[in-house]
């Protein structure tokens, strides 16, 4: 049975096409990859489906009575609210159904036995309805979710309102959990989560009974969740059976065999305006020139789609720092409480470290406090001589009405407007998004552009706090390269371990001195 039909949708912005005439249909259990560039339209088609964005044309139909459930990483959380109350919040509708039932308990002693019948039966539907979704079970389920998603070491009586860019997220995920809907959309569901949280995300996704589409970066993770590829790309969507790695193998085997039909049928046109423009002229051979210009006319030419411009990150270096980058003695970090017993540390020259551990424990904390944008709480921090930082911030805000040429140039006033462009153009972005305004772009577009930023100053230190967040696969796979070829020092926050055991000379896990109890 099919929950979800999308036919011959097309949808743009401006002058740029992001899908054109694609359909899909979506059926019970099926647990879909929906892959695809940084900026080919993967949220997009998520905002048209859930409703909240109008297609320029198509239909999108759902089935009668399809609960469904999307992680809107920019839903706002009511201040006053605690954890506990929001997860509480999934079984909203069941504590409405309980409300109904027991309304309908009270009117049983005054109506005639037909209608007494009739009563009965609902709520008997109703308490099956209540029994089969885990209503006497509410707390023991939130609390179960909210530890696997971490959400328990932070506390489930804290206000929402308190909570960061990644807690939030965290919330919203274990209260969609929670609500069990007949189909998940989750758009990049791992990106504040650590490995051990991935871990548990796995595990629920591939118990799932219901279906969901799941837009991911993060290829171990799709392949271990996922049964059905939908790539977009090229104003097109197609379907791909099997998990992420049989999908690439099955899309490069298809557009070799488009490019070695382009080529033999190019030839063929050649070879045909050829024989029409030596023939066409003599009475003998005219009627085949025409026959031959007529096959021409008629020929349904392949077209190969245009090759997107791949990312290239080359980090422009300063001269040599320092032996010593930082130097923490007896170091204590946090706000008002410690997140750290006293810790000694030691970075030198050309180390790249990575460090590791859960969310919650102050991975973020301690590069502020490395860098001297927090006091520590006792202890000190020093930094070695001639630092040039370069900083990739987890979460920053961007201005409204800034273009991607602005965003850049502000920061680099003597470069003229096309090396801008060029230095854009490099990240991965084309034309129309370089003109574009930041606040349009994908995730992974604003993500380029803050990379554009930091490539072009000249640095000997990175410190990157989750760079691969919302990054495609070409773009995740060019940091990688560029950070190995990197000559300065890195000290890195990532969750993708197949990401930074590449790049890391070394892995601090923050686990290991941290006050939190796990």
């Amino acid at each position: 049975m099919s929950i979800l039909t999308v036919t011959n949708l097309s949808h743009g912005f401006g002058d740029r096409a992001i899908f054109n005439d694609v359909s899909f249909r979506l059926l019970k259990g099926e647990h879909v990859g929906l892959v695809g560039a940084n900026g080919e339209g993967k949220s997009t088609f998520m905002n048209i489906i859930t409703g909240s964005l109008e297609p320029d044309a198509g239909k999108v139909e759902w089935a009668r009575k399809v609960r469904v459930g999307y992680l809107d990483q920019h839903s706002v959380l009511q201040k006053g609210m605690t954890i506990r109350d929001v997860l509480r919040g999934a079984f909203r509708y069941l504590v409405d159904l309980e409300a109904e039932m027991n309304g309908m308990y009270e009117k049983m002693g005054s109506v005639e036995p037909d209608e007494l019948e009739r009563l009965l039966e609902e709520v008997g539907t109703i308490q099956d309805i209540l029994t089969n979704n885990d209503f006497y079970l509410i707390d023991a389920k939130v609390e179960e979710i909210a530890r696997g998603l971490g959400l328990g070491d932070i506390g489930l009586d804290r206000d929402v309102h308190d909570l960061s860019g990644g807690q939030r997220t965290k919330v919203l995920l274990a209260k969609l959990l929670l609500e069990k809907p007949d189909i998940l959309l989750l758009d990049e569901p791992t990106n504040y989560l650590d490995e051990q949280h991935i871990t548990w995300l796995t595990r629920f996704l591939q118990n799932y009974e219901n279906a969901f589409i799941l837009v991911s970066h993060d290829i171990p993770f799709l392949n271990s969740v996922i049964n059905l590829v939908y790539h977009m790309g090229n104003q097109e969507l197609n379907r791909y059976v099997g998990d992420y790695d049989n999908f690439v193998l099955l899309h490069e085997a298809k557009k070799q065999q488009l490019e070695s039909a382009y080529k033999r049928q190019q030839q063929e046109i050649e070879d045909l305006k050829d024989f029409v423009a030596r023939n066409k002229a003599r009475v003998s051979t005219r009627n085949m020139a025409m026959s031959r210009q007529k096959k021409l006319d008629n020929m349904d030419v392949i077209e190969l789609a245009r090759e997107k411009p791949k990312p290239e990150f080359n980090f422009k270096e300063a001269r040599t720092s320092g032996r010593m980058i930082f130097e923490a003695k007896n170091l204590v970090i946090g706000y008002e409480e410690p997140l750290c017993r006293p810790i000694d540390l030691l970075m030198e020259r050309g180390q790249k470290i990575a460090l590791v551990g859960a969310n919650g424990i102050g991975k973020t904390t301690l590069l502020r406090s490395l860098l001297g944008e927090l006091s520590p709480l006792s202890g000190e921090a020093k930094q070695g001589d001639n630092l040039f930082v370069g900083y990739f911030e987890q979460e920053v805000k961007e201005i409204a009405d800034e273009t991607c040429i602005d965003a850049v140039w502000k920061n680099f006033p003597a470069m003229t407007q096309f090396e801008v462009r060029a230095a854009l153009a490099k990240c991965g972005l084309t034309t129309k998004h370089i003109e574009s305004k930041v606040a349009v772009l994908s995730g992974g577009e604003k993500a380029k552009v803050r990379l554009c930023n930091l490539i072009n100053r000249q640095t000997n230190l990175l410190v990157l706090d989750e760079p691969t967040n919302h990054l495609d696969v070409d773009a995740k796979d060019e940091l990688k390269r560029a950070l190995k070829a990197y000559k300065g020092s890195v000290l890195l926050i990532s969750h993708e371990p197949e990401f930074y055991r590449e790049v890391a000379t070394d892995v601090w896990n923050c686990e290991n001195w941290t006050t939190k109890v796990f």
